[in-house]
């Protein structure tokens, strides 16, 4: 798994620059439109990181025309080598106006930010606080413009292979914050291989700019998805839906990963969907699952 997870990062490296090249062009107020509702994507300004952040908000039809009406909220974090943009180039925010169309789910908000190659937490240095802005400005601010209703009950957060590791991660640390969590194919790696820094070059190239150079296993630990899911109060994740899918032949042997994490929550007694479907490691993955996801996110949140 540890090979070919390298492999993925030296492809997905290319995809980042040609991403980066296409969106070139800040996007300060394009909106657009969808079948119902809209995808209106922007910057916001960050402190924390000192510098704009692209993301996209899909907004349901109602947005633009109830303006005191507040609105459960979910985030999409998106995989290694994607952007904010992602439910757009998928074919998901489609699949959510089908849905919403169909009244298998309702009205809620999406927010995607941007997360590079992140993993969506802070770095061990210190010079990427990604967690931070995303905790402490990007969510608030987003929910004051976006008309979010702020509470845990109607806040949900899901991802996709990096986002998928992402979102697990920031639910089963912060349970206070999340009644939802869904992952699909996350990048779970229940702890780093020992030739790390010789059969594994480029993995151990990325994980450096997150985890330190070279990099720090304590640190990587204590920031694992695994960590937080055996240190967690089981009562407070008790009181969180759970649910994560992988592919039994996924392209970089993530379904070991998410079959460990079975185990663990169901040792420890916490609720959960685990499904091991048929299949890679693609976007035709996502998609083919991606309704079952959204119906399961709004039976969670939604009002």
């Amino acid at each position: 798994m540890t090979m070919q997870f390298a492999n993925l990062l030296c492809r997905q490296g290319a995809r980042l620059r040609l991403a980066a090249l296409t969106v070139a062009i800040v996007l300060l107020s394009v909106a657009t439109s969808v079948g119902q509702g809209r995808a209106e994507c922007a910057v916001i300004k960050s402190q924390t990181l000192a510098r704009a952040v692209r993301y996209c908000a899909f907004l349901p039809p109602s947005f633009d025309t109830d303006k005191s009406r507040h609105y459960p909220v979910i985030y999409y974090l998106h995989g290694l080598g994607d952007n904010e943009q992602s439910l757009l180039n998928s074919g998901g925010w489609d699949m959510i106006s089908e849905l919403r169309s169909r009244g298998k789910i309702g009205d809620f908000i999406v927010l995607a930010p941007y997360g590079g190659h992140s993993f969506y937490l802070n770095s061990k240095d210190g010079k990427l606080r990604y967690e931070d802005f995303l905790t402490q400005e990007f969510m608030p601010q987003m929910e004051r413009k976006y008309r979010g209703d702020g509470a845990r009950e109607h806040r949900g957060i899901m991802g996709v292979s990096m986002g998928g590791y992402g979102a697990l991660r920031l639910a089963f640390k912060r349970p206070d914050d999340f009644a939802s969590v869904s992952a699909q194919m996350p990048a779970l790696i229940p702890e780093l291989p020992k030739n790390l820094g010789s059969e594994n070059g480029s993995l151990s190239a990325l994980l450096s700019d997150i985890f330190g150079s070279p990099v720090d296993r304590e640190y990587f630990d204590r920031n694992n998805v695994f960590y937080f899911a055996r240190t967690t109060s089981a009562a407070k994740l008790k009181r969180m839906k759970i649910y994560f899918d992988v592919g039994n032949n996924d392209d970089y042997g993530f379904e070991a990963g998410a079959e460990q994490l079975d185990k663990l929550l169901t040792s420890r007694g916490i609720p959960h969907q685990f499904h091991l479907y048929p299949g890679g490691h693609n976007v035709s993955f996502v998609m083919q699952h991606f309704a079952d996801v959204l119906e399961f996110q709004w039976a969670a949140i939604g009002k």
